[in-house]
């Protein structure tokens, strides 16, 4: 089964990040069903699907399943959701709607359980729970905090971009606890020195740079306190 699932993930890589073009992209993203590129982009995968299978006939009806519901799972969200919300969700769907189906194909051939004890279990939830609290509720806590100090930033740095490199570092941190390489968190913290409080302190941003510093700070220590919280609640 493992197999399988290597040679149908690889094949699915390949259509979809290797072989298909920003040209084939923007022909589907301006023609909607009516592009070629969006069917030779199906029939690539067909291809790559019967080569990593050998040709097998037992996977035959499946390659052909599995083909199709790419085609069904392409229109709908490149063609029909790319007009309604933006690309980066458009891409994730696309990419887990792709990965469902593909367990669907290895199930038909391979059943297989679902252990729901790891999908919602005790582990599960405090993980998820701790998701939310870095990527969702640590920003408005760090905002709401902030917000005291009645400072205005420079309107002249990319839309949010503050938020999630934020978010990004309460990731990289709750990573780094969990794995008990605390030494990630010292270098994360270096190099957010060197890029940002550099260019500050060159400037003479001081009350920017005081402003910038507090959040941070704010920021590292929440990722560290949530990753603390989860690896208790883990060791329970």
């Amino acid at each position: 089964m493992l197999l399988l699932i290597v040679k149908i993930v690889f094949a699915h890589l390949l259509g979809d990040f290797v072989l298909q073009t920003n040209k084939m992209v923007k022909d589907i993203n301006e023609k909607g069903i009516k592009s070629i590129a969006l069917f030779a982009h199906t029939a690539i995968h067909l291809i790559l699907l019967l080569v990593v299978t050998g040709f097998e006939s037992k996977y035959i009806l499946g390659v052909w399943m599995l083909v199709f519901s790419h085609l069904v799972v392409d229109i709908f969200t490149k063609i029909y959701l790319a007009k309604k919300i933006n690309s980066i969700k458009v891409l994730l769907l696309d990419q887990v709607l792709h990965a469902l189906c593909i367990a669907g194909f290895v199930y038909y051939y391979y059943p297989y359980a679902i252990d729901w004890d790891i999908v919602i279990g005790k582990n599960a939830i405090a993980l998820y729970s701790a998701l939310v609290l870095l990527v969702y509720v640590s920003p408005i806590v760090i905002k709401k905090i902030i917000e005291q100090f009645k400072f205005t930033v420079p309107n002249n740095g990319l839309d949010n971009a503050g938020k999630y490199i934020g978010i990004l570092e309460r990731l990289f941190i709750f990573l780094f606890v969990v794995l008990q390489r605390w030494e990630g968190i010292g270098f994360l913290l270096a190099a957010k020195s060197i890029f940002r409080f550099g260019d500050l302190k060159a400037n003479k941003e001081i009350k920017l740079t005081e402003y910038i510093l507090i959040g941070t700070l704010i920021s590292f220590g929440m990722g560290i306190g949530i990753a603390l919280l989860y690896n208790l609640i883990v060791s329970l």
